[in-house]
């Protein structure tokens, strides 16, 4: 059996997908995690085979959990992103941390059964709204017309998700392991490569990019 990890801070969500692996033969549901915190430790106290993760989670992010994840086990512990974002960045972001799968929640059922076996086996999975992101993101390059958030590194991208959300430097600090005198230069470097003034600009522009829900 392939033994599953699901993590999605809604609990519909999560009774939905344990419906749709549970009417397999090969997979099985072995922990839930509603945050991202929750998932790092399920993961790393449970027999667990592959990791299904929202990127939209309180606290550590679908991102940041699997980065920490990829370094950790490294392949023996495949990833997958399960996401309502299509932007390219997540999908590139994802790629980049070292994710295995890339699933929009649009997607059918059967193509994260599908997904879950592909890289239980060692390969890779990505939905055609996934892949078609990816060709674009590369199509562009260093264009004009590509989106301003290509200019972060994913740890500012995972910052300026946070300050746009309202948490302060303290708060962001505390999640990350990382000092407020970091945080704080990270946010001043976001602003200036976004060409923002402060965090609500910030805030406006996140939602008007889909790097976070109004």
């Amino acid at each position: 059996m392939i033994r599953v990890l699901l993590a999605d801070d809604h609990s519909i969500v999560r009774a939905g997908l344990r419906r749709v692996i549970e009417d397999t033969t090969d997979i099985e549901v072995v922990a839930e995690a509603e945050s991202g915190r929750d998932a790092l430790r399920l993961c790393q106290s449970e027999d667990v085979d592959v990791a299904v993760l929202d990127i939209s989670m309180p606290g550590l992010d679908g991102l940041e959990v699997a980065a920490r994840l990829c370094e950790q086990f490294k392949e023996d512990l495949p990833v997958i992103i399960l996401t309502m974002h299509e932007e390219s960045q997540y999908v590139v972001r994802a790629v980049e941390i070292g994710a295995m799968a890339y699933i929009t929640k649009r997607s059918a059922p059967e193509q994260l059964v599908d997904a879950i076996r592909k890289v239980s086996r060692g390969e890779h999975y990505f939905t055609a709204g996934a892949a078609e992101a990816m060709a674009l993101h590369i199509a562009k390059g260093q264009e004009e017309d590509s989106s301003p958030l290509d200019q972060l590194t994913s740890r500012e991208l995972q910052v300026a998700r946070q300050l746009a959300m309202g948490h302060n430097n303290r708060e962001i600090a505390d999640l990350y392991g990382l000092s407020v005198k970091t945080i704080d230069t990270y946010r001043l470097r976001i602003l200036k490569k976004l060409d923002l003034r402060n965090n609500a600009d910030l805030s406006r522009f996140a939602i008007q990019h889909k790097l976070i829900d109004p």
